[in-house]
């Protein structure tokens, strides 16, 4: 048996005692038809139908995992099953006029079993667009295997510039505000002189699972280049791209990194910037952000008295 198959086999296990209790229960108070009497047309019909349903169930166990919408689906099915399986049994078994409860299992399971299934769907629905909502940005990060990073699982400056590129266009053509940040490390080359270049990757590595996790969904965080990292911000003022700005660097002075030759925490911290685009094409628009990073880590004037 599948192994997905092997795990619903108490659902199936339950199916199947039901529809014995059903032909037991038409047995138990009924009689057979002769021969005669079966009206092959309905039976070819109605078995038929309830054996492709039960074809749909199997299905649908062995290739779905438990959650709530194979549950749903498959009770919606079940019900369907029950309610045609025990229209069939009808042809076989003559009940007495005075036996009411025949037309409610064959009839009443029916519409409970159309509405589970719907309900099922719609949360089908939806779970497919969240994956092709995933696929697709996984989709917009992995186009270009050549121009990603080798040391974080992110794109280079290339794949930043194409993305810029873009990202610019679809903001004039929605009129739409794009936003830049860029963060920067503050001496990151004494992490590599004091624990080796190994260690610095491992901090890289590290830093850009805590930044991504500070962004948005629809944002895309690339390395610019060593320690310098950008975030592009769809549909965001400058107002809004500093606050992210400020979260990132925050992010990074509370990053407990320890390091792997004696474990102790290294102490990060961040100089950020972030501009707002304007009528400008990439490479103004990065340049003008890295003059903004440029400005920010400039030391702060000290008014003489």
């Amino acid at each position: 048996m599948p192994p997905l198959l092997k795990f619903h086999a108490w659902k199936l296990c339950g199916l199947l005692l039901a529809a014995n209790f059903g032909l037991l229960a038409y047995l138990g108070v009924g009689t057979l038809k002769p021969l005669s009497e079966w009206n092959w047309t309905d039976i070819g019909g109605e078995g038929g139908s309830a054996l492709l349903v039960l074809v749909w169930i199997g299905l649908l166990l062995k290739s779905r995992p438990a959650g709530r919408v194979t549950t749903l689906l498959f009770y919606g099915l079940a019900c369907l099953f029950f309610s045609l399986w025990m229209d069939t049994l009808d042809e076989f078994v003559q009940l007495s006029e005075s036996i009411v409860w025949d037309k409610w299992l064959e009839s009443g399971p029916m519409p409970a079993g159309f509405i589970l299934m719907t309900l099922g769907i719609y949360h089908w629905h939806r779970e497919q667009l969240a994956i092709s909502a995933q696929m697709e940005k996984r989709e917009r990060l992995f186009r270009e295997h050549r121009l990603f990073d080798k040391v974080t699982p992110l794109g280079g400056a290339d794949y930043l510039r194409l993305q810029v590129q873009q990202a610019l266009q679809e903001a004039h053509s929605e009129q739409q505000p794009l936003s830049l940040v860029i963060l920067d490390l503050d001496d990151f080359s004494a992490i590599n002189r004091h624990y080796g270049h190994a260690e610095g990757d491992r901090v890289l590595q590290v830093l850009t699972q805590a930044l991504l996790l500070n962004l948005r969904r629809q944002d895309l965080l690339c390395r610019l280049a060593g320690d310098r990292f950008v975030a592009l911000l769809p549909h965001t003022g400058e107002r809004q791209a500093w606050q992210l700005a400020h979260e990132l660097q925050t992010a990074v002075h509370h990053l407990a990194y320890k390091s792997s030759q004696q474990g102790e925490r290294l102490q990060l911290g961040a100089s950020v910037a972030a501009v707002m685009a304007m009528q400008e094409n990439s490479e103004s628009l990065l340049q003008r952000l890295n003059q903004a990073l440029a400005r920010a880590k400039q030391p702060p004037q000290i008014k003489r008295a």
